[in-house]
């Protein structure tokens, strides 16, 4: 290129920093050389491989200057002509960094380094040679750009990262791992013997073992002279006993040649042995050479002329090379060619040479034609050409007539080719993902010789027929994911099967004459027309459309075994449906059925779905009729009894699986039960049980899962100890108060007792080793003393509330928002569901909530876990623009993956709520950025409004179009490339550019009518409408019974995997407020009073958590609570007594600095206020003899409960008393008493008094700056004096039965002090008196060196 001139803002080259060792190089590109140290895990670069700041300087200068990192070929090498057997290996420790421009070609950069090529990896696979006119650092960009990044400036900075080299990476020679190359060719000089017999003598010979051959030969003539060829296909390979690191190989057949080979090392030994015993032991000659970057096959391969099947999948084969594909012809026997995923661009033409080929794969080439001479393949069989860019085929291409298969998917097609009706032999037309809009009948009508039909992932609108004749050919026709609106194919006689899925079909016409299976799902069918009467018809699934009934014709089906209707508008089922003496499997659920008809004959049904609907009741004589039924799920009805099981004394019923969550069921139904002694799982969540019969259960003895969360039962019979194969025990939401027996069964894994009145554990001793998951939280009465929890130690995943620590340097937990989370693995081992929660992200700015299911692997969810929320903290100070931030954060978090993303992928989704400063009219806003199928709903006035996309082939229809654009290949599971549904994941990498990390993001400011969020993975949103979720929590107290409620509903309505919910409960107000240090001023001089909406409150004795471990206790409570939870519930109040819990309002939930105002019942609000002091262990100081009361001892920690939170205004100021006679308004009675705060001479020791509301102040002092938000060193959101001199009004203040300053020897959740009913006028008289009693005028700072002799609140 030359010397680039320098620009007006600098040269093209920095000034050299003196760390670097610099080297000028020919055309003006600047290389530095730096030591190459690797990370070990993520085979990436350290901070010392980075340039300095004068480069970054120079730089910056520009956007269209970079740095590419030029690896030198850093794996092992293999030598093939030296002396010695054993393989010499060569590393590169420099590591070059290259300054160019993105016009810097390949060829420059190879002048100045003194190389003969670059190479380009991509996500630590394939390495291919660049051309030398490819520009490497333009190369970096648009991969960049094509990742999700567009501001010029950050592209340039992430393509200086290091970490980037895990997706894309330079090297100035070709690397190439150990293992590859004995795969491809192994070589060397060895002693060598002829023949079985001693007869002949060892001799030095060149060794060579490449494709099928052992090829033996002299040293010195070695290109020249004799050579020796074994064949070992079908031969042995033998160790030879009496030399050292010996093998004897031998060929098949009856004159079968033996040589002995000597090695010199055991480790050549096994080298060798491991890869001839591959070759001997094939049937036929085949040779695998996928995935190994070759340019070119090794030369020796040649020698094997038996090779019948060359596989060259996945590799940079070119044309004119000594090895290339234009000397393919060579191998004679040749039958099997595949060159899939070679990027070709051009036929190679020398193939057609190959007359033996029989099959013969091109896919992914980039074709756009073919030649004629392709009608020289006389052989073919099989010629798959998909992933191609072809608009037609050569008329030559019919002088193929043994050709029975022909792959031509996502081609750019527009209408069926007319050479195919030349082709007699083919069977399949197999055209998916082409541009096909139009589908002509008549040309398939004319093709005779087809029967299968495969045009999915078209463009087709309509279907024309041109002639009236029939088609008695066509068997199998699929259509699926294609834009029809009306389907009539009366004219295929011979249809057997046809699936129509994702279009918009609404009315659908078919011959029955032969037709045996319909898909026709997921469209909007209100007619589905069928004649004659399908009397083959044995599967058949409409679910997902408009139906009001089932077709007439489906009734008359005497071989029907499998009806699918779930999900239309059914308003009853047939009697000839349900009393078929062929159906097994009946599915209706999530339609309108208020009754199912009386059953009066044996049926044989197997399998029935009623799920989600209006039914009251179930048949009387369902069990007695149907005795082969083994599944019935009747989730979420009204049913509120069950029929019973047999008419006699003896049960027949054989029911396994029984769904009976979310109905009207009571103590009344579990005698029912009984007479299904077979049951393996039962799920009675949500019903309205107060007692399980011990001696019911007793029963029940092949019970493995029994789920029997929400219901109000206070106890698990003892007798489920006689339930020897249960492994799996869901009862959270109840009142339990005693540990079921349950540690004793052999088979236990899964316990979930959260949520409940649990004290105590009484465990054996020694617990099942089957024992994997324990979930115990929200169960606050509950204490574990050490030596439990030594024995819960082997459980894999515990699940406790951790008691609250007094003092934390954490913020103060937020009042604004609080949340519960749930994870169940289902039938699956492993739970590959993570989950993020920061309810104080950013200095307590704001929240973060994030959910990652990595579908089949564990890693990746747990890594970003880690991760994001430091990534998103990270970007949020470079940018305040919401999608830029937001996207910034999902594309370095897919850099951050490394090694392991790029095989292994995850969806992603993060909910991030910050101070709103764009709308002034709200106080925060909520952004939602997701990948995959993770979703995100918010609850806004009762109604759920979905933030986020899905990003999935089957839900979006662009997606699945750009990925089309992109030639990938869509298996017939809509599955890109058979790995992901998914079009955009975390990872992944070596599917780019098919699968993306770009998110989807939106945004919207949080106001009043915002009550909740719900973040699901897939699984949770396959089983659960948006509105379903809505309303299933909106009235739940606790956001854990919420989060957990939701997975049970889901699995109850038939998810068998990993089911992930997070609950997050806001609480956003018109005057929002996060106090000053989150940014935000103070409410005004009106008040603390919120006018938030009024919500219910979650319940107190279930503080839930964001990993299922309630973390530490936060310094602040509300108005109602003694303490909450950081990072998990931020107000936990109690029930009113008297009410139901259905019908309570959720208080507000306010921050601590602000409490709700008490109104008719007293409520006290204590504050921890935790300090290091001079104490001694036993919270005595050094001359008090007896403790303190009032003062926690906990260790060398002093705590002390008082009411700190009871200032509104910012100066203080004199307070004179109330006059004797004046009563408080009904405004003050509403808000409660204030207190106020005042100083004593230069110690800032606070001495709280009843203050008038409309003349307290607070002064800007340090000593009441603190009361803001503003945390202090010792962990107190008081300062160290005021807290010292608040034990002190402590101890002088009145003791009372109630103990309002007798505190507990540490804090408990359970604990609230609120004065009874009965007491509310005492209480009032008494503050009354202590204000009439107050002095008339405030003492001077002089006069205020004692604290007053009495204190009393309106505690």
């Amino acid at each position: 290129m030359g010397e680039v001139e320098p620009g007006p803002a600098g040269p093209l080259e920095p000034p050299e920093p003196p760390e670097a060792v610099a080297s000028r190089r020919p055309g003006g590109i600047r290389v530095l050389k730096r030591n190459m140290k690797h990370n070990g895990n993520r085979n990436c670069l350290n901070r010392r491989s980075r340039f300095g700041s004068r480069e970054r300087d120079w730089l910056r200068e520009d956007v269209k200057r970079g740095c590419v990192y030029l690896y030198g070929a850093d794996t092992t090498t293999a030598t093939t002509t030296s002396t010695s057997s054993s393989s010499s290996t060569s590393s590169s420790s420099d590591l070059h960094l290259v300054l160019c421009t993105v016009e810097t070609p390949a060829s420059e950069i190879c002048a100045g380094e003194g190389r003969e090529s670059l190479y380009l990896q991509l996500h630590g696979d394939l390495v291919r040679r660049l051309e030398p006119t490819e520009r490497p650092l333009q190369i970096v960009y648009d991969y960049l750009s094509r990742l999700g990044f567009e501001d010029p400036v950050r592209i340039q900075e992430e393509a200086t990262n290091p970490d980037l080299s895990c997706m894309i990476r330079f090297y100035g020679e070709k690397p190439c791992q150990m293992d590859h190359l004995d795969r491809i060719l192994l070589s060397g000089i060895y002693n060598v013997r002829k023949g079985k017999t001693q007869l002949h003598k060892w001799a030095e010979r060149l060794v060579v073992l490449c494709g099928t051959c052992l090829i033996v030969s002299s040293v010195k003539d070695c290109q020249t002279g004799k050579m020796h060829i074994l064949p070992l296909v079908g031969g042995k390979i033998e160790e030879v006993k009496r030399r050292q690191h010996s093998l004897a190989f031998s060929s098949a057949g009856a004159q079968a040649q033996t040589y002995h080979v000597s090695f010199e090392t055991l480790a050549e030994y096994q080298r060798w042995q491991r890869q001839a015993s591959k070759v001997v032991s094939q049937r036929i000659s085949t040779v695998d050479l996928s995935c190994y970057s070759l340019e070119e096959v090794p030369e020796h391969l040649f020698y094997s002329q038996d090779i019948t099947y060359l596989n060259l999948r996945h590799n940079f084969m070119q044309l004119e090379r000594p090895g290339g594909l234009d000397t393919l012809y060579k191998f004679s026997q040749l039958k099997g060619l595949n060159l899939s995923h070679n990027k070709l661009g051009l036929f190679p033409v020398l193939l057609c040479e190959i007359s033996t080929l029989t099959e013969l794969n091109l896919s992914c080439n980039g074709f756009h034609d073919l030649p004629s001479q392709i009608g020289n393949l006389l052989n073919l069989q099989t010629l798959c050409l998909d992933g191609n860019v072809l608009t037609a085929l050569p008329d030559e291409l019919g002088n193929l007539q043994q050709l029975t298969s022909l792959g031509i998917s996502f081609n750019n097609f527009s209408q069926i080719p007319e050479v195919l009706e030349k082709l007699t032999m083919l069977d399949k037309v197999v055209m998916a993902g082409n541009r096909l809009e139009v589908l002509n009948l008549g040309v398939l009508t004319r093709m005779s010789h087809v029967k299968h039909v495969d045009l999915r992932m078209n463009h087709l609108k309509t279907v024309i027929i041109d002639s009236l004749e029939g088609n008695k050919h066509i068997t199998h026709m699929d259509l699926r994911d294609n834009q029809l609106t009306d389907l009539d194919l009366s004219s295929l006689c011979s249809l057997e099967q046809l699936h129509c899925e994702r279009n918009q079909l609404r009315e659908l016409t078919l011959s029955g004459f032969s037709l045996r299976t319909l898909y026709a799902s997921w469209n909007r069918l209100t007619a589905v027309n069928v004649y004659p009467v399908p009397s083959l018809l044995t599967s058949l699934e409409l679910s997902r459309n408009l139906l009001e009934c089932v077709p007439d014709w489906a009734c008359e089906a005497k071989k029907l075994e499998i009806l699918d209707m779930s999900y239309n508008l059914l308003t009853d089922i047939p009697v000839r449906i349900l009393s078929s003496l062929s159906l097994r499997k009946l599915m209706v659920g999530h339609n309108h059925l208020h009754v199912l008809p009386a059953l009066v004959e044996h049926i044989p049904l197997e399998v029935l779905d009623i799920q989600h609907n209006t039914l009251s009741r179930l048949p009387d004589t369902l069990f007695s009729k149907a005795l082969n039924l083994r599944y019935l799920n009747a989730s979420a009805n009204s049913l509120e009894s069950l029929p019973c099981a047999c008419a006699g004394e003896e049960s027949l019923s054989v029911l396994q699986l029984l769904y009976l969550t979310n109905n009207l069921l009571t103590d009344q139904c579990i005698p029912v039960l009984v007479g299904h002694p077979h049951l393996r799982i039962l799920h009675l969540a949500n019903n309205q049980l107060q007692t399980f019969p011990a001696s019911k259960l007793n029963k029940l003895e092949q019970l493995e899962e029994l789920n029997l969360s929400g219901n109000k039962l206070k106890a698990i019979p003892t007798t489920i100890a006689n339930c020897k194969r249960l492994h799996t025990l869901v009862a959270h939401a109840n009142n339990i108060s005693i540990f079921p027996e349950i540690l004793q069964l052999p088979q236990i894994q899964f316990v979930d007792l959260s949520c409940n009145d649990l004290t105590e554990i009484l465990i054996p001793e020694a617990l099942p080793a089957t024992l994997q998951d324990l979930d115990l939280t929200g169960n606050t009465n509950l204490v574990l003393e050490h030596k439990t929890l030594d024995m819960f130690s082997h459980i894999t995943t515990l699940k406790i509330d951790q008691k609250p620590l007094p003092t934390t340097d954490s913020t103060v937990t937020s009042t604004f928002w609080s949340h519960g989370l749930a994870e169940m693995a289902g039938q699956r081992n492993k739970l590959c569901v993570s989950a993020l929660a920061m309810d104080n992200f950013a200095e307590g700015v704001g929240a973060v909530y994030g959910m990652f299911d990595g579908d089949r692997n564990e890693e990746l969810p747990r890594l970003l876990q880690c991760t994001m929320a430091d990534v998103l903290l990270e970007e949020i100070q470079h940018s305040t623009n919401d999608t830029v931030f937001m996207a910034n954060t999902f594309l370095v978090s897919h850099r951050k993956l490394g090694m392991a993303g790029q095989k292994l992928g995850s969806s992603a989704l993060l909910c991030y709520i910050r101070p709103d400063t764009a709308d002034p009219t709200s106080s925060f806003s909520l952004t939602v950025a997701n990948v995959g199928t993770c979703q995100a709903v918010l609850c806004r006035g009762g109604k759920p409004v979905s933030l986020s996309k899905i990003f999935s082939l089957e839900q979006d229809p662009e997606e699945a179009q750009r990925v089309k654009d992109q030639k990938a290949i869509i298996t017939e599971d809509n599955k890109v490339n058979g790995v992901t549904c998914c079009t955009r994941m975390l990872g992944c990498t070596y599917l780019y550019p098919w699968i993306l990390p770009k998110p989807h993001i939106s945004s919207t400011p949080l106001t009043i009518q915002d009550e909740l969020l719900i973040l699901g993975n897939k699984a949770l949103w396959e089983h659960l409408s948006y509105l379903e979720a809505v309303n299933a929590v909106r009235h739940v107290q606790d956001p854990l019974a919420a989060a957990k409620k939701l997975c049970t509903l889901a699995q109850s309505y038939g998810c068998q995997d990993n089911v992930g919910a997070m609950v997050v409960y806001l609480n956003i107000g018109e005057e929002g407020c996060t106090c000053e240090m989150n940014g935000l001023t103070l409410p005004g001089p009106v008040g603390f009073a919120s006018t938030a909406t009024i919500k219910d409150a979650p319940k107190p004795t279930t503080p839930s958590s964001s990993s299922g471990i309630a973390s530490e206790f936060s310094s602040e409570m509300s108005t109602s609570e003694v303490s909450s939870e950081v990072g998990s519930t931020a107000s936990d109040e109690h029930n009113t007594v008297g009410l139901e819990a259905s019908l309570l309002p959720r208080p507000e939930r306010r921050c601590s600095l602000h409490p709700v105002p008490t109104s008719g019942v007293f409520q006290r609000q204590p504050s921890c206020a935790t300090f290091s002091s001079n104490q001694s262990d036993n919270g005595l100081d050094s001359d008090d003899e007896q403790p303190v009361e009032g003062v926690i001892s906990n260790g060398r920690r002093v705590e002390v409960e008082v009411d700190i939170h009871c200032c509104r205004g910012r100066d203080l100021e004199s307070s004179p008393a109330l006059p004797k006679n004046s009563t408080p308004c009904p405004e003050e009675h509403a808000r409660g008493l204030v207190l106020g705060i005042r100083r004593q001479n230069s110690v800032n020791s606070g001495i709280l008094l009843p203050m008038n509301k409309d003349k307290m102040e607070l002064q800007k002092s340090p000593s009441t700056s603190c009361l803001y938000g503003k945390k202090l060193s010792n962990g107190s959101i008081v300062p160290l004096e005021d807290s010292l001199n608040l034990i002190e009004v402590a101890t002088e203040a009145p003791k009372r039965k109630t103990g309002y300053f007798a505190a507990p020897t540490q804090l408990e959740p359970e604990d609230q002090f609120v004065v009874p009913r009965d007491l509310e006028e005492e209480v009032k008289e008494q503050m009354k008196q202590h204000q009439e009693n107050r002095p008339e005028h405030e003492p001077s700072e002089e006069d205020r060196t004692e604290p007053l002799e009495e204190f009393d609140t309106a505690l």
